[in-house]
């Protein structure tokens, strides 16, 4: 199939949501507190729809199990989840579980490891990343205290800022910032510490303390990482992350950048700009705000503009 395959996202509500994903990217958000846009998912809680093309109107899990020719995974389900969240106020201190845990624990999910691209982020905001204990005993104690300033390890961000999140990291984004997550399909997370904060009926939100202590890695300091950047005409590609879970890059298209055919699948998202995709001799206009799909063996295709994208596949 030589045709890309644009995705309809999902939105949902969240506590500390707000309205940058309609401000930023011009969605047709729900309400004032849309907390995230599911925009690449075949998760249960959330899938996303064919916009358009012979399979407009499925929803991309059906899509994966009738036409697994377009991906040739290995993997039963879609196994990657790409989300945009809106942290109009701090989330919860949480910690997701590996393959091995989720699977037995929460009825076979996949475990979660993510990694975040800062996509907007007011000045001072920062994130937390990683606690100081050095004990499984020194971390059960300093949550009982409540001693949270001195066990979370709090790192600043601005946009462009990438970080990678495997399961057992203690982590929550802060007040202010957007992010493009790429993560595993999964919808599995264990809060850790939630402000105290109540919800609209006036209750505090479940913890999930006994779970969160079993899988978090311990030490856990954050550590920058580094990455590399490729020019070629058109086009400088970033290199952030690429291991058994997934590959993501940024790709920044300035001009005609030519593309050789693909042999996985590829997810990308624009995050700015606008462009074309042409393959074939059949052009598709690409905007900021758009998610879409190439199956295997896309191509050789041109792009066409001046583009932000983050790419992902397994």
């Amino acid at each position: 199939m030589n045709e890309p395959i644009f995705l309809q996202p999902v939105f949902q509500e969240r506590i500390w949501g707000g309205t940058k994903l309609r401000d930023l990217f011009g969605y047709a958000i729900p309400n004032d507190h849309t907390g995230e846009c599911w925009a690449v998912s075949a998760h249960p809680n959330g899938q996303s729809v064919v916009k358009s093309g012979p399979y407009q109107g499925m929803k991309l899990g059906d899509l994966w199990t009738s036409h697994s020719e377009l991906f040739r995974s290995n993997s039963t389900v879609f196994p990657l989840l790409t989300k945009l969240l809106d942290a109009s106020d701090d989330l919860s201190v949480q910690v997701h579980p590996d393959d091995e845990y989720a699977g037995k624990h929460e009825n076979g999910e996949l475990g979660k490891t993510e990694c975040w691209y800062i996509v907007d982020a007011e000045p001072g905001s920062a994130i937390v990343y990683g606690h100081e204990a050095e004990t499984k005993e020194q971390l059960v104690n300093m949550i009982n205290d409540g001693d949270w300033d001195d066990l979370l390890t709090r790192v600043p961000v601005k946009p462009g800022d990438f970080f990678y999140v495997p399961s057992g990291t203690i982590h929550a984004l802060g007040k202010g910032i957007v992010v493009l997550e790429t993560q595993q399909s999964s919808d599995t997370t264990y809060r850790v510490y939630d402000y105290d904060r109540k919800d609209k009926n006036g209750n505090t939100r479940e913890l999930h303390l006994e779970k969160a202590i079993e899988v978090t890695t311990i030490p856990q300091a954050y550590e920058p990482i580094k990455y590399d950047s490729t020019k070629r005409e058109g086009i400088t590609v970033t290199s952030f992350v690429s291991n058994s879970f997934f590959t993501v890059e940024k790709w920044d298209v300035d001009g005609l950048a030519q593309i050789p055919a693909n042999d996985k699948y590829t997810i990308f998202s624009v995050l700015a700009g606008n462009g074309t995709l042409t393959v074939a001799g059949q052009s598709y206009p690409l905007a900021k705000g758009d998610h879409f799909i190439l199956p295997v063996e896309f191509g050789p295709y041109q792009l066409d503009g001046k583009l932000e994208f983050i790419m992902a596949h397994e």
